[in-house]
């Protein structure tokens, strides 16, 4: 095989630089008529081709001290053991191998710092609350930090961040920022039945071919609920309260005027001014719930609890209640399960879902409350065949005309305003189950037919089958 050019020609340098010492006495010999000019020139040549072993030996090993010291320069050298080193200084020699060992170890300390500065780098990235992303030059996802994965799902890395975040003002903020322009902060929210509010903040990376910017996200979803239900509840409160506070003032002019001596009439009054009041307590304690719920409601809750304890516990306290009507509750159980769940807010949801169901039950029939295992559709977790469990509370009522169900969560919705107002409902009730089950990765059905009765169900993921982040929340059905 014949060898490059530039091989030949070291090879051929090599060799008359070892033989040059021979050549340059034996033409000293010759010039001198020390040595005739035949026998030197066959000495010549005998020195030459005795060099060519010895320079290729050498030279063999020059080129092994130089792929060495390539391999240390772009850290491609692995430790070296003792026969490493002993074999390391046959082929470079005692006189470079302190110069060459000194700067291996060099090599060996500084991959180790940057090493630990990486790792340390690593950990500091995924401990941060807030999603990162490192994006390349074509706003490729390069790297997602912890947060970042459980926002948008893991294996995304490679992908471009117009197939995860579907929004045009980012995307060309992060094009631009990319090119290395300075773009700042840009607002915008992720839909679905918890819609969250983010800032997407992005970092040009100059002088990196690989890495051209970073995209962080800042999430503004608690401030901006703040602000919302700040309004929601004033609004709210004064539509609500405007009625039975103008009563409370009627009442209470009365009192001091024509009433002033009539016992009978302020007794009557003063027992409308109570329910009156009680009333106000009520709505103001559920527009306060509603309010706490909504705004922790973009963040599921991490205890586990026993849903069986809690639909127990609720039951009991609702059986008083019931007997006054001659009604019964029967919990109907299959299997003990366990939820990731806000205890007291799942008690608060099934008390509100039993206590409308004995309120609007007919008398002496019975309220049923089903726990079955489920499998979770795809529309409330994101996923398919997640393990799940079914709360069914059936009430044997008049049932609710299919025109009317969509709006039953809604602040305020009543059916039969008079008849709910007279049973001490605030309008609120549906709306803090819709809310809590919300926040639990679930979802409220309800199914009703007039004159049959109805039943709403709540739909819970297992605990270890919760999803990080919540799918949508599916609206309520009829059937």
């Amino acid at each position: 095989m014949m060898q490059r050019p530039s091989a030949l020609r070291q090879r051929i340098q090599a060799t008359l630089v070892v033989a040059a010492p021979g050549v340059l006495t034996l033409m000293i010999l010759a010039a001198a008529d020390s040595l005739g000019w035949i026998a030197a020139l066959a000495s010549v040549a005998a020195v030459v081709l005795a060099s060519a072993p010895i320079a290729a030996w050498q030279l063999r090993r020059l080129e092994r001290l130089l792929q060495r010291i390539r391999d240390l320069a772009e850290n491609k050298a692995q430790r070296s053991s003792e026969d490493d080193d002993e074999a390391l200084s046959s082929q470079i020699g005692p006189p470079l191998e302190p110069a060459v060992a000194e700067a291996d170890e060099k090599l060996r300390l500084r991959e180790a710092a940057l090493r630990a500065k990486l790792a340390s780098s690593e950990a500091v990235l995924s401990a941060l609350p807030d999603p990162m992303i490192l994006l390349d030059a074509e706003t490729r996802l390069l790297r997602l930090n912890t947060s970042a994965e459980v926002l948008f799902g893991h294996g995304k890395q490679g992908r471009a961040l117009v197939e995860i975040l579907r929004h045009p003002e980012v995307v060309d903020a992060a094009e631009r920022t990319c090119r290395g322009e300075w773009v700042g902060g840009v607002e915008f929210q992720l839909p679905g039945a918890i819609e969250r509010s983010f800032q997407a903040r992005l970092t040009p990376l100059p002088g990196d071919d690989e890495q051209a910017a970073v995209l962080s996200l800042h999430e503004l979803t608690a401030i901006r609920r703040a602000e919302r239900l700040r309004g929601d509840f004033v609004a709210n409160a004064s539509h609500e309260l405007r009625t039975p506070l103008a009563s409370l003032v009627g009442f209470i002019e009365t009192l001091r005027g024509p009433a002033r001596d009539d016992g009978a009439a302020r007794e009557r009054f003063l027992s409308i001014m109570e329910e009156q009041a009680q009333r106000m307590s009520r709505l103001i304690e559920d527009l306060l719930s509603l309010s706490r719920i909504e705004l922790d409601e973009h963040t599921p809750p991490k205890d586990q609890v026993d849903l069986v304890q809690i639909l127990r516990s609720t039951v009991s306290a609702l059986e008083i209640q019931a007997r006054k009507k001659q009604m019964r509750i029967r919990l109907e159980l299959d299997g003990a399960p366990e939820v990731l769940g806000n205890e007291d807010e799942l008690n608060q949801l099934f008390q509100n879902l039993i206590d409308n169901a004995v309120k609007y039950g007919r008398p002496k029939t019975d309220v049923r409350v089903i726990v079955e295992p489920v499998r979770m559709p795809s529309e409330v977790s994101g996923r398919q065949d997640l393990a799940g469990i079914k709360v069914s509370v059936i009430d044997q009522g008049e049932g609710i005309a299919r025109e009317d169900i969509p709006r039953l969560t809604e602040r305020f919705y009543r059916v039969d305003k008079a008849r709910s107002r007279a049973l001490g409902g605030t309008g609120l009730g549906l709306a803090i189950v819709k809310h809590i089950a919300n926040r639990h990765r679930g979802r409220l059905t309800i199914e009703s037919r007039p004159g049959q009765g109805s039943c709403f169900s709540i739909h819970l993921p297992l605990a270890g089958e919760a999803p990080a982040q919540g799918g949508r929340t599916a609206q309520p059905a009829a059937e």
